[in-house]
């Protein structure tokens, strides 16, 4: 092999490397759990399961945000175990979601219940529409917490039972890009607009970078969430 071959070649590995490096430590660097979340169970191999007593209503996956902790949803999935709800929420490959959008896989053969629904929250629901638009007959419904479908995933044609919840003070996923993705949705998609909620509290990790203050206190936020989460479960 020539010299200058090698040399390009080298390079071009080393760069790699580095870069792969890069986005490592930077995916490492996750949104953890405040300290005023409590009740949080021990995670079973790369899930947070919610139990409820007796038998659940149904099935519930929630795929956390890019680079947020599953915990930090607790709040969340403590309040849907108590309306009956198994609720389940996975961490991530390099807590990117994106690149685990088939773990669901995972829990619907571990609990064959007759009702599951999955949705997310930001990158989280990206990944779950990713899933469901080709694994409609598995699933019950879809649901997007500041969140929206990829280009490719177009269920406008579909009576798919979806639900949108998202922040007005939202400074990651926009009004404008609700309002820009809304022909994304299917024709049953019911959308739910919380005031003076923002981006970081559809989760309880405290403040995210690029997002906006919230005009109202995570705990109404997340009470918000969980009542038209379960408004849409109960009705679809």
């Amino acid at each position: 092999m020539k010299k200058w071959l090698l040399y390009i070649l080298t390079g071009m590995f080393t760069l790699a490397l580095l870069a792969f490096g890069a986005f490592y430590i930077w995916a490492e660097q996750t949104y953890e759990p405040t300290d005023q979340l409590s009740d949080i169970p021990e995670r079973q191999e790369d899930w947070v399961i919610f139990e409820p007593d007796g038998e659940p209503k149904a099935g519930v996956v929630l795929y956390p945000g890019a680079k947020v902790e599953p915990e930090s949803y607790s709040y969340i999935g403590n309040q849907l175990r108590e309306q009956g709800y198994l609720t389940a929420i996975p961490s991530m490959r390099f807590n990117f979601p994106i690149l685990e959008a088939q773990k669901v896989d995972d829990i619907l053969e571990r609990y064959p219940l007759d009702e599951w629904f999955i949705g997310g929250h930001s990158l989280g629901g990206v990944a779950a529409a990713s899933y469901a638009d080709v694994n409609q007959e598995q699933l019950d419904g879809l649901f997007f917490l500041a969140s929206y479908p990829a280009d490719q995933n177009d269920f406008s044609d579909s009576d798919f039972p979806m639900l949108s919840i998202y922040g007005e003070k939202d400074g990651l996923t926009t009004l404008s890009d609700i309002e820009e993705k809304k022909p994304l949705l299917s024709n049953a998609a019911v959308l739910y607009e919380i005031k003076g909620g923002n981006h970081a509290q559809f989760g309880w990790y405290g403040e995210q970078k690029g997002d906006n203050l919230a005009d109202i206190p995570v705990q109404e936020q997340q009470d918000i969430i969980v009542k038209e989460l379960v408004k849409w479960l109960e009705s679809s």
